[in-house]
């Protein structure tokens, strides 16, 4: 490969923020990496998306032993992404919950997605020799589902497709809490490489419809007032819509795709050029972009062997 992924050179830690969002829910947060969130119930925590390794794992586990020595019983996959599920085996958790969808796509493209985000996040995967392999859902739902944590309501929610066909939010109706998975950035270049962009914005719209007091973002900082959730899920609708309609007013004017990823590069780079993952995400994403655009309805196998390839053609 010619040039290296724009990730691979991202080798600095992160500054880990742990923060309390109402008495009984917490964000695990790190400037830009994925995120992670925490319920503590009457007698068992739940952690939601685990980071990418059991040894990144072990810090979140530290910073719930901090507030809390309840058992962590239930792990939830907000969607399947190997930087956001295969350090669940660190929790020893006795359950793992993730929408009949996501279950789906681990059985087609775990693997694969395996092997290409380990190629494409060096820092994330540090220590990835101690994860044991895929991380499978123990109990899997369609549409939605409540699990009741002692007095605390927990409702898992497909609002629709967006991020990935399986994107589920968790929500805590008595606190107006809501962790939105990957469906929501804040000052982070969403990934579509597996989207649905044309279902995305109105997924979008059932989110801002549950009026959250409080949204953990897949990666940012966690949301706390009505003016930061606005920005999030409206910036986050801004740079799909933006780039989905940059793509396809290419494909339409029978571009190539060399020359859309570098109109749409140049169309975006002002305004959200600063956003974390920017130069990583967007080749990824133009790339689902111009399949969707051209009837291409569910997203393409991401392999370590694409990846090279599309790599090398729009940013060699």
């Amino acid at each position: 490969m010619a040039k290296k992924f724009a990730s691979q050179a991202d080798l600095e830690d992160k500054k880990i923020t742990f923060g309390r969002l109402a008495d009984n829910a917490y964000a695990y947060t790190a400037e830009g990496d994925p995120n992670t969130g925490v319920v503590i119930g009457d007698d068992a925590v739940m952690v939601i998306d685990t980071q990418a390794t059991p040894i990144m794992a072990a810090d979140v586990i530290a910073k719930i032993r901090s507030v809390t020595d309840k058992p962590i019983r239930y792990v939830v996959l907000t969607h399947y992404h190997a930087v956001r599920v295969l350090g669940a085996s660190a929790y020893k958790a006795e359950h793992i919950i993730a929408s009949h969808d996501t279950y789906e796509l681990i059985v087609e493209r775990g693997e694969q997605d395996y092997k290409s985000e380990y190629e494409r996040f060096p820092r994330l995967f540090r220590g990835g020799d101690s994860i044991p392999g895929l991380t499978w859902p123990t109990i899997s739902f369609r549409g939605e589902m409540t699990l009741w944590l002692g007095r605390t309501e927990v409702k898992f929610l497909q609002l629709g497709r967006g991020h990935t066909k399986g994107d589920t939010v968790v929500w805590l109706p008595g606190e107006k809490v809501l962790f939105s998975g990957d469906l929501v950035e804040c000052g982070a270049t969403p990934y579509t490489g597996d989207a649905y962009l044309t279902d995305w914005p109105a997924t979008l719209d059932r989110v801002a419809a549950l009026g959250p007091k409080a949204l953990v973002p897949g990666r940012g900082n966690a949301l706390t007032t009505p003016e930061t959730i606005k920005a999030g899920i409206e910036g986050t609708r801004a740079f799909i819509t933006r780039m989905f309609e940059s793509v396809k007013q290419g494909r339409s004017a029978g571009r190539d795709l060399n020359a859309i990823y570098r109109e749409t590069y140049s169309a975006l780079k002002p305004e959200f050029g600063d956003w974390v993952i920017f130069d990583h995400c967007l080749p990824f994403d133009v790339s689902r972009a111009y399949d969707e655009a051209g009837g291409i309805r569910d997203p393409r196998i991401w392999t370590a062997e694409r990846d090279a390839e599309m790599w090398k053609s729009l940013e060699g």
